[in-house]
């Protein structure tokens, strides 16, 4: 029997990256039903995994030596994206799905790929190609079919404003994702863990400020630990492992299966139908970000939802 070359490992296990944060949207509506405060549902899951990534950071000396040579700089870029992407990015993300089906949420949320592209054109100094223009156009027409003719009650225009505002959140910490790589030379895990307890606490904070601190049920409390220890502390690092092999392009096809592995979850296990129209939307969404993420981006890590 041939043995599973280290490449198509590599593959394998981002594919199981990307399912696992296909799956975190499924548990954020069952956590929203079990009446998890929202915001402090958010809180919860980044503030435990920032707990399990630093006790595993430190045990390394290397990672260690980086976070104590950070300057006083280097922690305020980080302190920014700490704010923007986990502060900011999954709150809305979490009170979007309050709000709206994930199909919807997701599909709105997969325009910040469009979006990089765009910004990256005046902030970064970086030109998109003829075929990534041709990219946001096809995504803006698949939206268009997705949601034609455009009819949302009260509950839903709110939260495609909260998603809006996290498509905005989602692309500027991109952007600040990859001035702070460029800036910074630590390990991607180090940027992580340093950036991600600064936004979890400034999250909790707030969600116990606007929230208070309500009594939480033994499953909800399962929910925030799966979330926080799997999908996001387990899932980050085996993420990065695979940033090893494949090469960042084959990195953003592999995450563009959540745009197809989310509606059949969210189908299967909240009931949320897809009528052909709206696949179409999506299909033709899709095939437009694989058309923006057709270059080489330097490689960088990331934690989805």
């Amino acid at each position: 029997m041939k043995s599973i070359t280290p490449h198509t490992r590599a593959v394998l296990q981002a594919l199981l990256v990307t399912f696992l944060w296909s799956t975190s949207w499924v548990l954020i509506k069952f956590g929203l039903r079990e009446d998890i405060p929202a915001l402090l549902f958010a809180g919860l899951r980044y503030g435990l995994a920032f707990v399990c990534l630093l006790v595993w950071t430190v045990r390394q000396p290397p990672h260690r030596a980086a976070l104590r040579a950070f300057n006083r700089r280097d922690w305020l870029v980080l302190a920014a994206l700490g704010l923007v992407y986990y502060s900011i990015t999954q709150a809305t993300q979490v009170l979007g799905l309050k709000y709206l089906p994930a199909v919807t949420l997701n599909l709105l949320m997969s325009f910040s790929a469009v979006l990089v592209a765009v910004l990256g054109l005046y902030l970064l100094r970086e030109r998109p190609t003829r075929s990534q223009w041709s990219g946001v156009g096809l995504y803006l027409l698949g939206a268009l079919v997705f949601f034609y003719p455009v009819s949302l009650p009260g509950d839903m225009l709110l939260g495609v404003g909260i998603g809006l505002v996290g498509v905005a959140a989602n692309a500027v910490s991109s952007l600040l994702g990859r001035a702070v790589n460029r800036r910074v030379t630590a390990a991607p895990v180090v940027i992580t863990v340093a950036s991600m307890g600064i936004g979890a606490g400034v999250l909790l904070g707030v969600a116990v400020l606007a929230e208070g601190i309500p009594t939480l049920s033994l499953t909800s409390w399962l929910l925030v630990g799966w979330l926080a220890v799997v999908n996001t502390a387990f899932a980050f690092t085996l993420w990065n492992h695979t940033l090893r092999t494949l090469t960042a392009l084959e990195s953003s096809v592999i995450n563009n299966a959540m745009m197809i592995q989310i509606p059949l979850l969210a189908w299967l296990f909240l009931g949320e139908a897809v009528t052909l129209q709206q696949g179409v939307g999506l299909l033709l969404a899709a095939l437009g970000i694989l058309a923006v993420q057709l270059r080489r981006w330097p490689r960088r890590s990331q934690i989805e939802p």
